[in-house]
C-alpha cells in the first residue's frame, strides 16, 4: 500500500496526507504509529486524526516512554482529543516503568466499565419505583444518562448507554407499545440512538433549587475520597441572592478579539439562560494585564451586542481583586496555600516527578508575611508566587499546587498600578463564579480536568458550589481558533488586522457580511454537545446563504469584462430597457437596466473552440443575456493572440431558445464613466483541513487566500451604495460592501459563494 492511500485510508484528507509526504521524519513516525496501533487496514477517522496528533506533536525527535499504552486506548477508540494531552503526560510525568492502568484511565478521564455499571446500579436503584410503575415511559434515557453523568462524568457515552440498556431490559423485559406512544406525546422526541451526548443536555441540568450536588467523586492519593456539595444553608443563602433563577456568565480574556468560538459560548451561556428566564453576566477575566487591552474588551461588547445579546450586568475580574486578595490570606490561613519560591522549570520538573515545593509546608505565619510583601511590590518579579496546597500525588496534573497569584509589575487597563500581583485563572475563576451567584458554569471540554481544582477550591473556602458542564469547542476546518495564533497572524501581518475578512473572528465575519442572526442560527443547529469534532466551513456558509437568500438584492456585475458589440443594433433602439428582478419571487421589484449596441460579459462566458457540454458563446453559437435577448457570435477580433471584442446579433423577438443564461452589464450612456468596481475574493486561509495537525501551522498557511480584482465592471445602480451593504452578485456569489470604498472606487467583498457543497 502507497504511503498516501496509508494516511487517507486511517481517514486524513488528502491535503494533509500529501503535506506529510513531504516531511519524512513526521512521515516516518506518523507511518510507525499506524502499524503499531495495528490500524494499518484503515479506521475511524477521529482515530486517524488522534494518531497523526502524537505524531505531529508529542513525538519531537524521542518516543514517549509506554507511548503503546496510548495508541492501545486511541485504536480502542477508548480517547477523546481533549483526553489525549492527559494521557500523554501521564506516561511521561513521572518516567513509571509500568503503567498503572487504574491511575492512567482516571488521569486522563476514561472510566473504567466496572465504574460505569456502578454508576448505572446506583441510579436504576435510585429510580426504581418509579422504573416499576411506570415502565419506559418513567424516563427519557437521556434523563437516566444525565443521571449517571453526575456521578461519572468523564463516563463514555456508549458505555453509559449499552449499560443502561442492559439494566433496564433486565429490570423491565421488552419495551411495550404503550411506552412508545407515551413517547410521542413529548414536543421533541429524542431518537432511541442518541449521538455523541444527549440532544439537549441543558434539560437534565439540576435545578438552582435542587443544586445540592455531589459535584464530583474523585479519589485522592491519600486513599480519601472528594465528594464536596453545597449543605442546605449554604443553597439557601444562595437562592436568597438569586430568587431561584438560573445564573449563567460568558467570561471572555480580552487578550484578542472574539471568534467563532465565542459564538458559540455566548449562545451556550446567554441562550440557557434566556431559555430558562434567568441571566447572564459578561464578565471580562481581565487578570493578566500584559496581554489585555481596551481595544480587545471594546470588541467583546461591541459583538455581544451584534449577536443581538443583552447581558445582565458587565462584570470584570478585576472588580473583585480585593475580595480574591482576602480570599487568598484565608486560604493560607486555612493551611491551604503557601508562598513558594521555586522557578518555573523547577516547578515543573518537581511536577513532573511529584514531588514537594521545599516551601510547601512553612509556617503559615510566614507565608501570610510574605504574601503581604508581594503586594506591597517588596518582592521582585519572579521571585515568589502563592500556590494552593492541593495533592501533589495526584494523578491529575490540575491538582498538583496550583499558582494562585503570581508577582507583575505592569500596568492594568482597569486599575493601572494599584496591583503589582495578580490572580491565575485557576485561582479566580471558580470564585468570582460563586461570589456572582452562578448557578450553571458552562465551558469547554479542555477545562473538564479543571473540574476537579475548582471544586477543591471553593470547598476549601466553604463557598457556594456552582453546577460545572463542559461542552465540546468549535473547530472549523480550514482555519484556526486560537487567539493567540491569530494575533501571531495579525502582528506579522500575514492578514490584514483582526477584521480581515478571511478570519473567523466575529469582527472579520461582519466585515465579510455575515448577518448576525447566520451565526447564530449556525451554533443553534451544532447542539449542545461535548463531542469535538471539525465542522466543515460549508456549513457556516449553508446558514449564511440561507439568510442572505431573503435579504440580500440581486444585481450584475462582470468581473473579466469582454467587449460585446451588438452589430444589428439600430441608432432608434437607444432608448430600450429591460427590467431585472431584485429577488427570485413572483411578487419581486423589479429594476430597469439599458439595452445597448455595446455590452460587457465575462471573459469566461466565450471560448474559441466550442464543446458539447459547453454552454457559453463561441462562434455561430448563442446564448440568452440575463433578462434581455439571444445573441449569436458571429466573429471576434484578436490582438496579439487575445480576444479583445466579440461580434454578435441580437434576437428582439426571442426566437432562438438558448440553452445557456449569461450575466451581463450594459455600456454607460455617453457622457458618463463606465463604473467600475474592486472586488475581493476570499479562498481558505489553510491549505489542510485541520492546520491544527500540523507540527509548523504556519507552512499550511495559505498565501493566495485573498485574491484582488480591478476595475470589474458594474451596473449603474450600484453606485450611491454604502458600506455595509450586501447584494446578490448574479452567478457570481454574495457580496458586501467594503469600509476601505471611497468616492473614488468601491470595494466589495465576497461573503459567500453561490454554490453550496452542504448537505443537510
Amino acid at each position: 500500500m502507497s504511503a498516501l492511500k496509508l494516511l487517507t485510508c486511517i481517514g486524513l484528507e488528502e491535503t494533509t496526507a500529501r503535506s506529510a509526504l513531504e516531511n519524512p521524519k513526521l512521515l516516518s513516525d506518523l507511518i510507525a504509529i499506524i502499524q503499531e496501533a495495528g490500524v494499518d487496514n484503515g479506521c475511524d477517522k477521529h482515530i486517524g486524526k488522534l494518531l497523526y496528533t502524537v505524531a505531529a506533536r508529542y513525538m519531537n525527535g524521542h518516543r514517549p516512554q509506554h507511548l503503546s499504552t496510548v495508541l492501545r486506548y486511541i485504536a480502542s477508540g477508548k480517547m477523546r482529543s481533549h483526553q489525549l494531552e492527559a494521557a500523554l503526560e501521564y506516561i511521561t510525568a513521572a518516567r513509571r516503568e509500568s503503567v498503572d492502568l487504574a491511575k492512567f484511565e482516571r488521569a486522563c478521564g476514561i472510566v473504567p466499565l466496572e465504574d460505569v455499571k456502578a454508576a448505572v446500579d446506583t441510579v436504576i436503584n435510585r429510580n426504581k419505583e418509579k422504573l416499576l410503575a411506570e415502565r419506559y415511559a418513567a424516563f427519557k434515557l437521556s434523563a437516566l444518562v444525565a443521571q449517571v453523568r453526575e456521578l461519572q462524568p468523564h463516563a463514555d457515552h456508549r458505555d453509559v448507554k449499552a449499560a443502561l440498556d442492559g439494566q433496564l431490559y433486565e429490570l423491565l423485559g421488552e419495551k411495550t407499545g404503550d411506552a412508545h406512544k407515551s413517547r410521542k406525546t413529548n414536543k421533541a422526541r429524542v431518537p432511541e440512538q442518541l449521538p455523541e451526548e444527549d440532544l439537549d443536555p441543558f434539560s437534565s441540568f439540576p435545578s438552582p433549587l435542587d443544586n445540592t450536588g455531589p459535584h464530583v467523586d474523585v479519589e485522592l492519593s491519600d486513599g480519601t475520597v472528594f465528594r464536596p456539595s453545597n449543605s442546605r444553608e449554604k443553597l439557601e443563602k444562595h437562592l436568597s441572592a438569586t430568587g431561584g433563577a438560573v445564573v449563567t456568565r460568558f467570561p471572555p480574556e480580552p487578550n484578542g478579539y472574539s471568534h467563532l468560538g465565542h459564538g458559540k459560548a455566548m449562545g451556550m451561556n446567554f441562550g440557557f439562560a434566556c431559555e430558562a428566564n434567568g441571566k447572564c453576566y459578561l464578565r471580562l477575566d481581565d487578570t493578566n494585564p500584559e496581554g489585555e487591552s481596551d481595544e480587545f474588551t471594546a470588541n467583546i461588547q461591541d459583538m455581544v451586542q451584534w449577536l443581538g445579546w443583552k447581558p445582565f450586568k458587565v462584570t470584570y475580574c478585576s472588580d473583585y481583586f480585593e475580595e480574591l486578595y482576602e480570599k487568598a490570606v484565608e486560604l493560607i490561613k486555612r493551611g491551604y496555600a503557601y508562598v513558594d519560591h521555586q522557578t518555573p522549570a523547577e516547578v515543573k520538573e518537581y511536577r513532573e516527578k511529584l514531588l514537594e515545593s521545599p516551601w510547601r509546608n512553612r509556617p503559615i505565619d510566614e507565608s501570610l508575611e510574605l504574601f503581604e510583601q508581594m503586594r506591597a511590590g517588596a518582592v521582585p518579579e519572579g521571585q515568589a508566587t502563592l500556590r494552593m496546597k492541593q495533592d501533589m500525588k495526584s494523578n491529575n496534573g490540575n491538582m498538583l499546587d496550583l499558582v494562585a497569584y503570581r508577582i507583575k509589575f505592569a500596568s492594568h487597563p482597569r486599575t493601572k498600578d494599584k496591583w503589582c500581583i495578580y490572580p491565575t485563572y485557576d485561582y479566580s475563576h471558580c470564585i468570582v463564579d460563586s461570589l456572582e451567584n452562578i448557578t450553571h458554569s458552562l465551558c469547554t471540554l479542555e477545562f473538564e480536568t479543571r473540574r476537579v481544582s475548582y471544586y477543591w477550591l471553593l470547598d476549601k473556602l466553604d463557598m457556594y458550589l456552582p453546577y460545572v458542564w463542559e461542552y465540546g469547542r468549535l473547530n472549523v476546518s480550514n482555519n484556526l481558533l486560537s487567539k493567540r495564533k491569530l494575533k501571531y497572524l495579525v502582528d506579522k501581518q500575514m492578514v490584514d488586522g483582526w477584521d480581515d475578512p478571511r478570519l473567523l473572528t466575529l469582527a472579520g465575519l461582519r466585515r465579510r457580511g455575515v448577518p448576525p442572526n447566520a451565526i447564530n442560527n449556525f451554533c443553534r443547529a451544532l447542539g449542545r454537545t461535548r463531542s469535538d469534532n471539525l465542522i466543515s466551513t460549508d456549513l457556516v456558509d449553508h446558514f449564511v446563504r440561507e439568510e442572505l437568500n431573503k435579504t440580500a438584492p440581486r444585481t450584475m456585475v462582470v468581473f473579466q469584462p469582454l467587449k460585446v458589440t451588438i452589430i444589428n443594433f439600430e441608432g432608434h433602439e437607444q432608448d430600450q430597457v429591460v427590467e431585472a428582478k431584485r429577488f427570485p419571487d413572483a411578487n419581486s421589484p423589479t429594476y430597469k437596466i439599458p439595452f445597448t449596441k455595446t455590452i460587457y460579459i465575462e471573459r469566461t462566458d466565450f471560448r474559441e473552440h466550442d464543446s458539447k457540454d459547453y454552454y457559453g458563446l463561441s462562434k455561430g453559437k448563442s446564448v440568452l443575456l440575463r433578462y434581455a435577448f439571444p445573441i449569436t457570435c458571429v466573429d471576434y477580433v484578436c490582438v496579439d493572440g487575445e480576444v479583445v471584442e466579440l461580434l454578435a446579433t441580437y434576437d428582439p423577438l426571442k426566437a432562438i431558445k438558448p440553452k445557456g443564461v449569461i450575466h451581463w452589464v450594459p455600456e454607460a450612456a455617453p457622457g458618463t464613466k463606465q463604473l467600475t468596481v474592486e472586488v475581493r475574493l476570499f479562498g481558505k486561509l489553510f491549505k489542510s483541513e485541520d492546520p491544527r495537525l500540523h507540527s509548523n501551522w504556519l507552512e499550511d498557511f495559505n498565501p493566495q487566500s485573498k485574491e484582488v480584482i480591478n476595475d470589474a465592471v458594474a451596473l449603474h445602480c450600484l453606485k450611491d451604495v454604502k458600506c455595509g451593504d450586501c447584494f446578490q452578485f448574479e452567478r457570481k456569489g454574495y457580496f458586501v460592501v467594503d469600509r476601505d470604498s471611497s468616492s473614488c472606487k468601491t470595494v466589495f467583498n465576497r461573503i459567500v459563494a453561490l454554490k453550496s457543497s452542504f448537505r443537510g
